[in-house]
């Protein structure tokens, strides 16, 4: 995969598979396991990116987690045109990936 299809500041999509007895608000393609006693299902995450290496990207987080993730990962995408406006709230701003800050560490930043 080639490593200019995302840029620094770039968001992304990246779309994890979970296991629970009770999936949440945000579960999609929610599906019982064998014996169903819990639930496989899809949650979609949005992320930004904020280093590219060779053919992986370091994403953060909107609490300001970081993994890498590998640019021919099926489950990462560049998010659609309504994605970025319905969801804009969710990715992390570049200024929050360059920081080091997430929301919730912001906000606890501010009140000192």
């Amino acid at each position: 995969m080639r490593s200019d299809r995302f840029q620094k500041g770039d968001p992304v999509v990246f779309t994890k598979t979970k296991f629970s007895a009770r999936p949440g608000p945000r579960a999609q393609a929610v599906t019982p396991t064998s014996h169903g006693e819990s639930y496989s299902y899809l949650v979609k995450k949005f992320w930004t990116v904020i280093e590219i290496a060779d053919d992986r990207l370091l994403v953060r987080t909107r609490t300001g987690k970081q993994h890498w993730v590998d640019l021919d990962d099926p489950a990462l995408r560049a998010p659609t045109w309504w994605e970025q406006f319905r969801y804009r709230e969710r990715f992390p701003g570049i200024d929050d990936a360059g920081s080091g800050l997430g929301e919730r560490s912001r906000e606890a930043a501010t009140r000192g």
